[in-house]
């Protein structure tokens, strides 16, 4: 190295303010979107609580072990994801490009993302809810024949949000509502990251807690909820079987790695703002560990919310069923009660089989409205925001939950924003005098100009790529040659010592076998893996039909 960490040269580097602010900040960083809405989706399409089994082996061999050396890194070279690895080796120089370019690529769209949630939130003041009910139709002598074909809130979010086209080669104009919902989420990000962690250091203390305080909100709500503990039960229960499928270990691992935010270059550039003397093996692990409970805590309001709109559905088949026998059979009311149905259907089928195969009744099941499983935007904005519907002060809890949306993914944007501005500030892109207030504009001003062609109605086909290629298997190549760097090129022995001037104790063992051997296999393997599930399937994307 060209400055060993014995002698720290003092070249007026930033510093956080406290070690709690480092820390929340990392943690903002990796605690994102995907933990409300892709952690529970996998414990539920995977085995409940069987998928923690390989979640937690992932966590410990590959995850904690990566965010160990990343956090090493930038602490002890006090550099970027650029810098950092050009001080290493000269031809490791494009693996920092790399995290700068994923970093930049994933800022976009995670931004368009947050302009999705701020328009809803700007929507949910709305009384009634907009996406609760269908508007008419011109002639205002029935609802809108689209948003009737479908329902309300596929028809606010697909028309009224997205304006999508039919597919992604119609580009369609550029919506201007989104358009002014980008330009502010760019605004408030740029206001965050004005002077690096100078700003985001203040505006972490506010993005990083105030998840976990709607989260709690939400879970005292959520588990008083009728059918909170049906859905809770269909979430934890573990099947053991799933285990034997390969997916289930491919998307534990996958999901620790992105949740993580491993390899995006902003953890090496927040560690890099640290003194060379600090324990960065503490707190990879703190990082780590708050990162999975708050995946596993998140699981929990989300699961009781969706195991109340299951409930409601069950209820609302089971009713309009015992209406129609009512009235067929011309039985006094509330002669069949939802309590005695199943015993009425029974004598019913054995009495008079034909009448009850005329009317058609709904095959009502409690197990098939909790299948409904559903990810990602899907998640927030169509199945979560059709069952805040069905809850009492249903404005309040709409605006509540995409305030926590919007802190989750701006506290994610602190990080990517830092992946981009660090390695560019020491580049000297721009004169070192001039202020920092200038390269932050100039980032942002860039990226709302790029970013502008998500806001086109066949920009969510848009997002959808760049989300399924740009933030998956670069980061897995990114992460694989960061650990090849350090272990066979840096020397593992020299690295060792490094950490143990900066830490103050010898290197485990476990960290010796993790960074050789353990980590580089998995993420070999998960590569692997990736690239021949992708190879499988041609490349695809959703298109929005109504009458689907």
């Amino acid at each position: 190295l060209s400055a060993t960490p014995e002698t720290p040269k003092e070249d007026g580097r930033p510093k956080w303010d406290n070690k709690f602010q480092y820390i929340l900040s990392c943690i903002g960083f990796a605690v994102g979107l995907g933990n409300v809405w892709r952690f529970p989706y996998l414990c539920q399409i995977h085995g409940g609580g069987a998928f923690l089994i390989p979640y937690f082996i992932a966590l410990l061999f590959e995850g904690i072990p990566l965010l160990h050396l990343e956090l090493a890194l930038g602490q002890c070279l006090r550099k970027g994801s650029i810098g950092a690895w050009n001080t290493i080796s000269p031809y490791l120089g494009g693996v920092g490009v790399g995290s700068w370019m994923v970093s930049v690529l994933v800022s976009l769209y995670y931004n368009t993302v947050l302009t999705w949630v701020m328009w809803y939130f700007i929507n949910s003041f709305q009384e009634p809810l907009p996406w609760s009910v269908c508007p008419l139709n011109e002639n205002r002598t029935g609802f809108n024949e689209e948003c009737y074909e479908s329902t309300a809130v596929n028809y606010f979010w697909y028309r009224k949000t997205l304006n999508i086209s039919p597919d992604i080669a119609e580009s369609g104009t550029f919506q201007w509502w989104l358009i002014l919902c980008l330009a502010a989420c760019w605004a408030i990000v740029y206001l965050c990251t004005i002077r690096g962690i100078e700003t985001t250091g203040k505006a972490i203390y506010v993005t990083a807690i105030f998840p976990y305080l709607v989260l709690t909100i939400f879970l005292i709500q959520g588990l008083t909820l009728p059918g909170a503990t049906e859905g809770l039960i269909y979430l934890f229960t573990p099947n053991l079987n799933t285990l034997k499928n390969p997916r289930v270990w491919l998307d534990a691992a996958t999901q620790i790695f992105f949740s993580l935010s491993l390899a995006f270059g902003g953890l090496i550039a927040f560690a890099s703002y640290n003194p060379t003397k600090n324990d960065c093996e503490k707190d990879a692990v703190t990082v780590a560990i708050v990162n999975s409970m708050t995946s596993l805590y998140a699981s929990i309001p989300v699961f009781s919310v969706l195991g109340f709109k299951a409930t409601t559905a069950y209820w609302d088949c089971l009713d309009r069923n015992i209406v129609n026998i009512i009235n067929e059979f011309d039985l006094p009311e509330e002669s069949i009660m939802r309590q005695n149905y199943t015993s009425w259907i029974h004598f019913l089928n054995s009495s008079y089989p034909e009448k009850i195969a005329g009317l058609k009744l709904k095959s009502c099941d409690l197990q098939e409205f909790l299948d409904q499983s559903v990810s990602g935007t899907g998640l927030a904005f169509i199945v979560f925001t059709q069952a805040i519907i069905l809850m009492p002060g249903s404005q309040a809890w709409a605006i509540l939950f995409f305030i926590m949306l919007f802190s989750l993914g701006l506290s994610s944007m602190f990080g990517n924003i830092e992946g981009v501005f660090t390695p560019l500030l020491e580049l000297q892109i721009i004169p070192k005098s001039a202020p920092k207030e200038l390269l932050s504009g100039i980032i942002c001003l860039i990226s709302f100009l790029i970013a502008l062609c998500f806001t086109l109605r066949s920009g969510s086909y848009w997002i959808d790529i760049f989300d399924r290629y740009a933030g998956s298997v670069p980061l897995l190549v990114i992460a694989f040659f960061e650990v090849i760097g350090i272990v066979y090129i840096y020397k593992i022995k020299r690295f060792s010592e490094d950490v143990e001037w900066m830490t103050g104790r010898k290197l485990s063992l476990f960290w010796q076998i993790t960074w050789r051997f353990i980590s580089p296999l998995l993420l070999l393997i998960v590569f692997t893996a990736f690239v021949t599930l992708q190879m499988q399937k041609p490349p695809s994307y959703t298109a929005w039909n109504p009458k689907y």
